[in-house]
């Protein structure tokens, strides 16, 4: 039972194919493949705070889930990204992805080039701009709805952008600080 936090996180990672898969099948037509898609990735997104909770109830928490966890979100956020900005274009810009996609490298990046040494969990600001990106993509990802439902993931995104930069930069305060201290530790 403690490993199962980690194989919900597994889980998770393996469910981004599967989604990109199947919005590369509908191909922005909004038919079953892009229902099977808002299914899998709701039931991915689920598994996001159930394995957080479990891990934290069970007094599990590792060193992989607190360096895998958040890459199997960005994972998620940034596959089903690409596949709605490439399948449902022009509607979803490129310019959010492109926005997430360096932030997330860059802090998945900086965060694995201290991992030797300390282990820097998802921010509360980060987990905030996981759950608005997710309600952006999870509207998006809904077929055949009124035009204030994109509307609203419209606004999610740009909400998810702004949170994005802002965590950003109190990651790389975080990191430098972490550097800072092996070094002198060193």
């Amino acid at each position: 039972m403690e490993r199962l936090p980690n194989w919900l996180t597994w889980a998770r990672l393996a469910a981004v194919p599967i989604v990109m898969a199947l919005l590369a099948i509908d191909d922005g037509q909004e038919g079953a493949a892009r229902w099977w898609a808002l299914g899998i990735f709701f039931v991915a997104c689920m598994t996001d705070f159930l394995d957080g909770y479990l891990a934290r109830r069970w007094h599990v928490i590792t060193s992989f889930g607190k360096l895998a966890d958040p890459i199997a979100d960005k994972a998620l956020v940034l596959g089903t990204l690409f596949m709605l900005c490439l399948t449902d274009s022009p509607r979803i810009p490129w310019w959010p992805l492109a926005i997430i996609f360096v932030r997330e490298v860059a802090v998945t990046v900086g965060r694995i080039r201290v991992a030797s040494h300390v282990v820097i969990p998802a921010s509360r600001g980060g987990k905030v701009k996981t759950m608005v990106q997710l309600f952006a993509i999870g509207f998006y990802l809904i077929p055949n709805m009124p035009e204030w439902i994109d509307t609203l993931a419209w606004w999610l995104l740009v909400a998810a952008v702004i949170l994005s930069v802002a965590t950003w930069i109190d990651y790389e305060m975080r990191l430098s600080r972490a550097r800072k201290e092996s070094a002198s530790a060193a």
